[in-house]
């Protein structure tokens, strides 16, 4: 009952989001039926096309027939992206779903590298920061994790591209893996995509484990002036057993939600990542289809990075108390 009511809620959230971009599709000013109208008119043909014949080019690329009523328009439009349907890029000339098969395990790569070294720096370093609380150590790494947390991830990429890259030419600054390589399992081509994605992850890492150290840093200090802490102390706990089992345990608890919401965000953070190396994931494809006013890649690639965000935000939901047994309870207060 509780799973099915959270599985419920994301999909009503889906639905939501669909329907804005239905909106957005027939209002916004120089829309999809702008843009092919404007086509038209430029290449001289708006006497031998009709608007018959007009709708008919707007429905093959958004799923929307403008002739057809509101009602029925939303129907179509909501059904065939449920199916999977998306449209057909203007850009590219290909169906949008297809392209974006295409890009998204690239950027799903990238980015996963990218969290779980975040996360696994930030909380290893947060947690010694706390076991060292009041040390040179602590002070020193406590500046430096603000600094850089402070830093946006594009001016490291834009840093490390011109000095890593230009200047000393150790690394590739552009591209997904050498060009002329095919993709394949070879030991060369693998080599090739792990030197390509060194400096974008870096550029995530180096701006993001901060503010996980602090965080870790402010739970473990937190849970170690806990009486349960002092208590297992006077028994006799061996010291290191009470890091990792209680402190470590419990103060990384707090954090799981955060991870599994940053695996749904950073793709909407992908966007200017991927356009400063050039990296042909999803981000970059999104910036194209703004750049080149291709709607119905535009309008994939949002529904792409809300299905993530919405899928991220429920299985916190679902596997939280799994590793938390404190809250499994309300959970099944919830349910019934």
């Amino acid at each position: 009952m509780y799973v099915a009511k959270r599985v419920g809620q994301a999909f009503i959230t889906f639905v939501a989001v669909v329907t804005v971009t239905f909106a957005l599709v027939r209002s916004i000013p120089g829309g999809p039926a702008d843009f092919f109208r404007a086509q038209v008119m430029r290449s001289g043909g708006s006497d031998q096309i009709s608007m018959r014949e007009l709708n008919n080019l707007v429905e093959s690329y958004t799923n929307i027939d403008p002739s057809t009523p509101l009602h029925v328009q939303y129907y179509n439009y909501v059904t065939s992206v449920l199916q999977g349907d998306l449209g057909q890029s203007i850009q590219y000339g290909r169906p949008v779903a297809d392209i974006l098969i295409e890009v998204t395990p690239w950027t799903v790569f990238l980015l996963s590298i990218s969290i779980l070294l975040t996360f696994a720096i930030g909380i290893v370093l947060g947690a010694v920061m706390a076991y060292l609380e009041g040390t040179r150590f602590d002070v020193s790494s406590t500046i430096t994790s603000m600094f850089l947390n402070s830093v946006p991830y594009y001016i490291a990429a834009i840093f490390l591209v011109y000095i890593v890259s230009i200047q000393w030419g150790w690394l590739p600054q552009s591209g997904r893996h050498a060009s002329g390589l095919e993709p394949s399992l070879t030991l060369e081509f693998i080599v090739s995509v792990l030197r390509h994605a060194i400096l974008p992850i870096i550029s995530l890492v180096a701006t993001g484990f901060g503010g996980v150290a602090i965080t870790m840093r402010g739970n473990a200090i937190q849970e170690i002036g806990e009486d349960y802490i002092r208590v297992a102390h006077l028994r006799g706990v061996p010291g290191r057993r009470i890091a990792t089992r209680y402190v470590g345990r419990n103060a990384v608890l707090p954090m799981y939600t955060n991870f599994m919401i940053s695996v749904g965000f950073m793709f909407g953070g992908s966007v200017i990542l991927e356009e400063i190396f050039a990296y042909q994931g999803l981000g970059e494809v999104l910036l194209g289809a703004i750049h080149f006013q291709d709607y119905p890649l535009m309008m994939g690639g949002f529904l792409m990075i809300t299905l993530a965000v919405l899928i991220s935000i429920l299985i916190a939901d679902l596997t939280y108390s799994k590793i938390d047994p404190r809250i499994s309870d309300t959970g099944s207060r919830e349910a019934y």
